[in-house]
């Protein structure tokens, strides 16, 4: 009876004490990442931004991701070092605009007539291998996790000047990815390297002659529509390929419900971007008033289609995993060509 008492009143005071002095929750602090894109500051809101915001909004105050647009922090032909240092934690950007040292950068942004739609990205990457290989090159390189490809808009030319033949490609200053540009230049294009956010003022200096970059989705939502008079019906690849990237360790260091999460977000803002970009093309060619269309006929056209089946073989002859990745184009393309594009009826 004694130890009983004993043992009551012990507990009583400790229940007491525990009253008195309640713990003290400490909210964790969330973990912030530092994300940079390609795009500049009116396109972010489109292709990036929409993430941003469902993950910030989702992670429930775990995790904030800060947006910065192209050339922000660092140059965008800088992303992948200053992503592999830490300096930022995320990318969404093509290899190669980005420069990343690895043997798949080349494909990335416009690879000359690779694809024809904006929903032959994933299919490449989901169906026909693309993923693993791009996610071994970045492991191999080291520093940066490849996350994910999607697809975006085709690669035009908007001009101050018309095209109408291949002769006017002749001498023509654009504004257009490293890989694009080294296929153009045997028409005559002279390939220009600036930062993003100057290529419309680049127009109206007469630096540049025009943009081989977007399509018109984006040369009406970032102004370049307002200093070019044309758009060429005709484009060299149906779609851009870009990338999301991670620091590697900052993405081995997330929680895993968290990169769920990423991943969730991630994927589903390919959705928006996939309807965003295949309206705008139709919309604004059908009703746009700013850039009058005009198209190099399809027969002389052909000279420019059968100039980068020679330029794959180039780029396959360089290595194996080029050579190998080139294939999965050539048996994609074979495919497509066969069904009738876009897939024929009958």
């Amino acid at each position: 009876m004694t130890n009983r008492r004993n043992f009551l009143k012990s507990a009583g005071l400790a229940g007491a004490a525990t009253l008195a002095a309640p713990a003290v929750v400490r909210a964790q602090a969330p973990i912030k990442w530092r994300m940079q894109t390609y795009a500049g500051a009116p396109l972010r809101q489109f292709v990036t931004q929409p993430f941003v915001d469902a993950f910030n909004k989702a992670a429930n105050g775990e995790m904030e991701i800060e947006l910065f647009f192209a050339d922000q922090i660092v140059p965008t032909g800088e992303l992948f070092r200053a992503l592999q240092a830490g300096t930022i934690d995320a990318v969404h950007s093509d290899d190669d605009s980005m420069a990343a040292p690895v043997e798949v950068a080349v494909f990335g942004g416009y690879f000359p007539f690779a694809t024809r739609s904006i929903l032959d990205v994933p299919v490449l990457f989901q169906q026909y291998g693309l993923s693993e290989i791009w996610r071994d090159a970045y492991a191999k390189a080291g520093g940066v996790v490849w996350l994910s490809a999607a697809g975006q808009d085709p690669c035009h030319f908007n001009t101050k000047n018309p095209i109408r033949s291949l002769a006017d490609l002749q001498g023509l200053r654009l504004y257009t990815f490293p890989t694009a540009g080294r296929f153009l230049t045997q028409f005559g294009v002279v390939p220009v390297s600036i930062p993003y956010e100057d290529a419309e003022v680049a127009v109206q200096t007469g630096e540049l002659d025009g943009m081989s970059w977007s399509g018109i989705t984006e040369d009406y939502t970032v102004g370049w529509a307002n200093v070019t008079n044309y758009f060429t019906t005709n484009n060299i690849s149906g779609a851009w390929i870009g990338s999301w990237f991670a620091n590697e360790k900052k993405w081995a260091d997330l929680p895993e419900h968290l990169k769920q999460l990423y991943m969730s977000c991630m994927e589903a803002s390919h959705t928006f971007r996939n309807q965003w970009y295949w309206g705008g093309e139709a919309k604004l060619r059908a009703t746009g008033d700013k850039l009058e269309l005009t198209t190099v006929p399809a027969a002389e056209w052909a000279q420019v289609e059968a100039a980068a089946l020679k330029f794959w073989d180039e780029i396959a002859a360089e290595s194996e995993l080029k050579a190998k990745v080139v294939q999965i184009f050539k048996d994609y393309n074979a495919v497509i060509n066969k069904a009738g594009f876009p897939y024929a009826n009958g």
